[in-house]
């Protein structure tokens, strides 16, 4: 098997195995190869794990449990901190790692640790801000009060498109609750996670209390969602799979939490700053090549500022490099895999047939490698104002009123992220009000960030990660009523 094209400095971080109650386990099933998505060879491979590992695996979660919860949330705490210490430390390691296995480029893949990082910093801390509530008492002699209680062992199925930053904002709420998590990373992108379990043992993170596993994810993830064990479910990943892992958890009656597909709109209306429109799009559409569940996938651009803001956008996407991950300069990388490349050629092709413009790119490249494509003037029903493109082709729509815009908008059954271009404060506040999504950015196309809650409506999901909301998700409310003898 080929060697990874980059060397780690702490070359103990490129992990083949999976982590089972702190050992491990190379498996006994054919494994999953891992391959370089520009080179497109297979440089590493981790197990295939089996429903008798994953049973173990929750067994070492729920034996752990209890220890763990019965800490206090300041050694929980101490322990995150000194994670994200090791994460810190390990950031060119862990970015390497992103960037062989996922693709993006190296600077983005630094970024996402560092982002990554802030959930492990920030729920290092809220460990602590848990608090209870004391209610006013409905009768004389009586005490009444609301307590907190973690939720129990928690599965996470984390998709690949951020590899580490997806998997953190579930470890980080749930350990700093009290709960014991075992974690699925996609198979596309297993190495970083592995790295990150190996970084929580150096941290002092118990055995069983958080575990790593392989696998096929129709293996593992059937018996994870069937198991009276395994209290709660987080996945991050596509609606189809998210509707089939909800159904799977109801007969449990698991605590669930679903960050799914999206279809974002991004609106730009007349009074909208011309240089600031031009920036959140470009943010907002090419970030990890476009392969992001909050990507703006269709741009909508009213009448009066369309043609300058086209002419502008042309010539910002027509310096867009893409390459290796790793090579100076590189702005794209390559998409994740063949499948993923297909699609985007599919809704780059048939709108271009339908009558589209091409305005830059629209050239085929080698590889994986998509070149970043403007694409404009589309019919209303196009794949891309239907279904998410997942890759660097932007595609432009234009609108004349602002209820036409709104309502275009909103045309969709999903409602993750949206964001809006304009200046005047009614158009903002009715904009923002309006929009059927969970989160909206205003003038700006980067609005992740731990401190909010991040999450969908409609079929984009449920529930909400990061801020005091995410570690709510890992917490029960027990209510306690006491009469005074």
């Amino acid at each position: 098997m080929p060697t990874p094209r980059k060397t780690l400095t702490q070359s103990d971080l490129l992990i083949e195995k999976a982590l089972i109650d702190g050992d491990w386990i190379a498996g006994s099933q054919q494994p999953i190869t891992i391959d370089d998505p520009f080179t497109e060879e297979v440089f590493a491979e981790v197990p295939s794990l089996s429903e008798e590992d994953t049973q173990r695996a929750i067994t070492a979660a729920s034996s752990a449990f209890p220890e763990w919860a019965g800490r206090t949330a300041q050694e929980r705490g101490k322990l995150l901190r000194r994670w994200f210490d090791l994460i810190a430390e390990n950031r060119d390691d862990l970015a390497t790692l992103i960037t062989l296995e996922n693709g993006k480029p190296f600077a983005e893949a630094q970024g996402e640790v560092d982002y990554a990082n802030g959930f492990m910093e920030f729920y290092a801390e809220e460990a602590t801000r848990t608090l209870g509530e004391i209610i006013p008492a409905n009768q004389p002699g009586r005490r009444m009060q609301a307590d907190r209680q973690p939720v129990g062992v928690c599965a996470a199925i984390t998709p690949w498109n951020f590899p580490l930053a997806m998997l953190t904002r579930k470890v980080g709420p749930a350990l700093a609750a009290g709960c014991t998590m075992i974690a699925k990373p996609a198979s596309q992108t297993p190495l970083t996670a592995l790295a990150f379990a190996k970084l929580g043992q150096e941290a002092g993170i118990p055995k069983g209390v958080f575990q790593c596993l392989t696998g096929k994810a129709s293996v593992l993830g059937n018996a994870l969602t069937q198991s009276q064990t395994v209290r709660k479910l987080t996945f991050t990943g596509s609606t189809e799979v998210g509707v089939k892992l909800y159904e799977a958890c109801a007969p449990t009656m698991k605590k669930i939490s679903m960050e799914l597909g999206g279809n974002a709109p991004l609106l730009i209306f007349d009074d909208a700053d011309l240089d600031n429109a031009v920036e959140t799009a470009m943010t907002a559409k090419f970030r990890n090549s476009g392969q992001s569940c909050v990507a703006a996938n269709r741009i909508y651009v009213q009448d009066g500022i369309r043609d300058a803001f086209l002419s502008a956008f042309a010539s910002k996407v027509k310096g867009l490099t893409a390459g290796d991950g790793f090579a100076e300069g590189t702005d794209i990388g390559p998409l994740i895999d063949r499948d993923g490349l297909a699609k985007v050629r599919e809704h780059r092709d048939t709108a271009l047939q339908a009558g589209a413009k091409c305005l830059a790119g629209g050239s085929d490249a080698d590889g994986r490698l998509f070149t970043p494509t403007l694409i404009a003037d589309l019919p209303k029903d196009a794949k891309p104002a239907q279904e998410e493109t997942f890759g660097p082709l932007a595609s432009v729509f234009g609108f004349t009123t602002f209820e036409e815009g709104l309502e275009l908008a909103n045309a969709t059954p999903f409602g993750l992220a949206a964001y809006l271009c304009a200046s005047d404060p009614q158009t903002i506040e009715r904009a923002s009000m309006g929009l059927e999504s969970g989160m909206v950015g205003i003038n700006t196309g980067l609005i992740s960030t731990p401190l909010a809650p991040f999450g969908g409506v409609k079929m984009s999901g449920l529930g909400r990660e990061g801020s005091h909301h995410g570690i709510a998700e890992y917490l029960n409310v027990k209510y306690l009523c006491q009469a005074q003898l």
